[in-house]
C-alpha cells in the first residue's frame, strides 16, 4: 500500500491563538501507542487545556484528550496519558532556554499527519492580557467592516 502524502489535520486548538501571541511554532512527532494512532486516524482528538512541559531534559505534552478505540481491546491506551515529544535535541534546549528565561510558555496548536506521521505544531506563546483580547477583537472587527466597505464600494453599492 503506498504511503499517503500531504498533511491532514486532525485536531486544531483554535482557542490558543485567542489566549496567547504566538512567538515561534515547531513540529514535532510524538510517541504514541498503536490504539491512539487508530484514534487519530479516526479523527478523534482535542487539544483543549493540552500544554508542553520540560522533565529531565525531554519535552513532554500534557492533557491532550485521544478517545480510546473503539475496535481496542484490553491494549487500548488511557486517554489523557502525558506524551513523549520527538524533536531534535538543539531545538529542545532552545525551548527549553526560552521558557525558562521568562514568562513564556508552549502550547499545542495542531495535531495532524504529515506523509503519514503523527505531528504535533508546538508554539512558543506569552500569554495575553484581557485588555489585548479586546483589542484584538476590535482590530479584526474593524478590518471585517473595512473589507465590507470595499466591497460595496467595487459593487457600486456606496453609502
Amino acid at each position: 500500500m503506498p504511503r499517503e502524502k500531504g498533511r491532514k489535520v486532525v485536531a486544531s486548538n483554535r482557542k490558543a491563538r485567542h489566549d496567547y501571541a504566538i512567538l515561534d511554532t515547531y513540529e514535532a512527532g510524538m510517541a504514541l501507542t498503536g490504539t491512539e494512532v487508530k484514534s487519530l486516524r479516526a479523527g478523534r482528538a482535542s487539544l483543549v487545556d493540552a500544554f508542553a512541559q520540560e522533565r529531565n531534559g525531554e519535552l513532554y505534552l500534557h492533557q491532550m484528550h485521544i478517545p480510546e478505540y473503539t475496535q481496542g481491546t484490553w491494549t487500548n491506551h488511557e486517554p489523557r496519558r502525558t506524551r513523549k515529544l520527538l524533536l531534535k535535541r538543539l531545538e529542545i534546549d532552545r525551548l527549553i532556554g526560552k521558557t525558562r528565561e521568562g514568562g513564556l510558555t508552549m502550547v499545542p496548536l495542531q495535531v495532524y499527519f504529515s506523509d503519514g506521521w503523527a505531528k504535533v505544531e508546538i508554539a512558543l506563546a506569552k500569554g495575553k492580557k484581557a485588555y489585548d483580547k479586546r483589542q484584538d477583537l476590535a482590530k479584526r472587527d474593524a478590518d471585517r467592516e473595512i473589507a465590507r466597505a470595499v466591497g460595496r464600494r467595487g459593487k457600486g453599492m456606496h453609502e
